[in-house]
């Protein structure tokens, strides 16, 4: 009798520790995705100050910089839950970001812009920790996504709801490369 309950009782004790690692992934993994918006949100609010800046060099290039703010506003309005969703967006604002950058080489004057320059600088840095952000959040993705997939503890998992996570990954080739700045 003894002896079952001490079964028993470390059985709950190891149902309670795995329960209790699963919440702690899914923590980890919120507290990395909001790291990744944190980033996101600097490099939004640095967009509108970069079109001012460009829109007074080149006022003929107005479909590239308004498809900026249209990415922007569309990558901005995404669920915060929608990993892949925001990823593809993002992608898309990088790809079109690097068409701003390429503009500074068509005007000397632009890319001599102190201005410019900072901004340029400001949004590298802010690249930087996107991904460096986005690097934490999918290990930790990874770490959750091991626990719930793996043998007991999947046992658990499933019926206390604790799902997969979704990897923060830009689909297209074309969009991975982070917006090239030259000076």
């Amino acid at each position: 009798m003894m002896i079952g309950l001490a079964i028993g009782a470390a059985v709950i004790v190891y149902l309670i520790f795995v329960y209790n690692s699963l919440v702690k992934a899914r923590q980890v993994k919120e507290e990395a995705w909001s790291g990744i918006d944190v980033q996101l949100k600097r490099r939004a609010d640095l967009i509108p100050n970069l079109i001012e800046t460009v829109k007074g060099y080149a006022a003929h290039e107005k479909t590239t910089l308004e498809e900026i703010v249209n990415l922007r506003n569309r990558a901005q309005a995404v669920p915060g839950g929608d990993v892949a969703g925001r990823a593809a967006a993002e992608g898309l604002l990088s790809q079109a970001l690097g068409k701003v950058f390429a503009l500074a080489e068509a005007y000397p004057d632009l890319k001599a812009n102190q201005n410019f320059s900072e901004l340029q600088g400001s949004l590298e840095g802010i690249e930087s920790e996107v991904q460096m952000a986005r690097r934490y959040y999918n290990g930790a993705a990874r770490d959750l996504n091991v626990k719930v997939e793996s043998f007991p503890s999947n046992l658990i998992a499933g019926p206390f709801g604790f799902n997969k996570a979704t990897y923060f990954e830009i689909a297209n080739e074309a969009d991975r490369a982070v917006p090239v700045v030259t000076f």
